[in-house]
């Protein structure tokens, strides 16, 4: 990339610490972001033995505020906030629907008291979020504000060894070490956010912070022997977890049941009208799987794949540096099961896969045969 391409995104708090450390930098979501620092699989390995870390600024933190906000997110999301609703840094995955239950963006969100919460939003997406969360507000007449926060960065340390770490150089946020998966705590006034979540299949928490703090965190950490990681090792490492990314897995055009999410979408409370429940009483099936690649190659995105119930087509692939072969997501027809055969078209030529259970790997084994 050159300067002048680079001058055209937009940058993070970390960005001038990641060209000095010499990481290869692309274009993400209109955000100029570091793909690696060297050795991708170095960083992938780190994550998966010891520590490593990635600067996620470019997600938006929304404040959501207000007497109506409880109400307002039982109406925006297809998962069910009632269910955090009583503990306090409390998180729930899930989607943002569109009136035909196709998928606007996947988020977490996180419940502070009864009139703050706070989603957390793609990149990619995040002006369209911002504009869509405003016009069901608006036409809607809830009594509710949306706050950007860009003043905050996130950063996402992970690794069986991260926590402890995260102790070591920041001991006054000691009191969040106990703090269980999809949990957070708030420091510093709450200016600080804690929580245990992470997009690695491996344990760790994200930490969002003001800017102005980032820095001399990212330094403490790299002392302390957190591996600085790129958007690369990202890719990898929640592809062998079985996460999905916006985008490329899912997007508006896609039903959570055709993404693997019917979980994420709560139909319990008869009369919770969420925007996409009347599309989703009659939802679109597709079989979202993992595919297995038996030979030599590399499985990518939007590849044929054929299986004995008819066509699909991989969503993500990659190069697994854990297992040693390649791995891919697939949309496949409805109701192929898992260790069916699979054939996937590489360059022309259609080689065997076997079709999986995700993930594929958890906290750092192999769980596919």
């Amino acid at each position: 990339m050159s300067d002048n391409q680079s001058t055209t995104l937009l940058q993070t708090a970390l960005h001038p610490v990641h060209v000095a450390a010499g990481a290869k930098m692309v274009d993400f979501g209109g955000w100029s972001m570091p793909v690696s620092y060297g050795s991708q699989i170095e960083e992938h390995k780190a994550v998966r033995e010891h520590a490593g870390m990635f600067d996620v600024s470019h997600m938006l933190n929304v404040d959501i505020t207000g007497p109506d906000t409880y109400a307002f997110l039982r109406r925006l999301l297809g998962n069910d906030v009632s269910k955090i609703h009583t503990t306090p840094g409390k998180a729930l995955y899930g989607c943002m629907l569109n009136e035909e239950g196709g998928i606007i963006d996947d988020l977490i969100t996180y419940y502070f008291d009864d009139t703050h919460w706070r989603s957390i939003v793609n990149a990619g997406c995040a002006d369209k979020d911002v504009n869509w969360m405003q016009s069901v507000i608006d036409k809607e007449g809830f009594d509710v504000k949306l706050t950007t926060r860009r003043d905050l960065s996130l950063i996402a340390i992970q690794g069986p060894k991260a926590r402890e770490i995260v102790w070591q150089v920041r001991p006054q946020w000691q009191a969040a070490a106990d703090l269980k998966p999809f949990n957070s705590m708030a420091f510093e006034n709450g200016q600080v956010v804690v929580a245990r979540t992470g997009y690695t299949g491996e344990d760790g928490v994200e930490v969002a912070l003001p800017s102005e703090q980032v820095e001399q965190f990212w330094q403490d950490l790299q002392q302390a022997g957190v591996q600085p990681c790129g958007l690369g090792a990202r890719d990898t490492l929640r592809l062998e977890a079985g996460l999905n990314l916006y985008g490329s897995d899912m997007d508006e055009s896609i039903q959570p049941t055709e993404a693997g999410l019917a979980w994420t979408v709560d139909k319990k409370d008869e009369s919770r009208d969420f925007i996409g429940r009347k599309a989703l009483e009659n939802p679109r099936k597709r079989a979202f799987k993992g595919l297995k690649l038996e030979g030599r190659g590399v499985m990518r995105a939007h590849m044929k794949v054929k299986v004995e119930g008819g066509e699909g087509e991989t969503t993500s692939g990659t190069m697994s540096p854990t297992l040693g072969y390649s791995i891919a997501f697939a949309r496949l027809p409805s109701g192929t099961p898992e260790g069916a055969e699979a054939e996937v078209e590489i360059r022309g030529k259609w080689l065997k896969a076997t079709v999986c259970k995700l993930p594929f790997v958890r906290n750092g084994k192999a769980v596919v045969s």
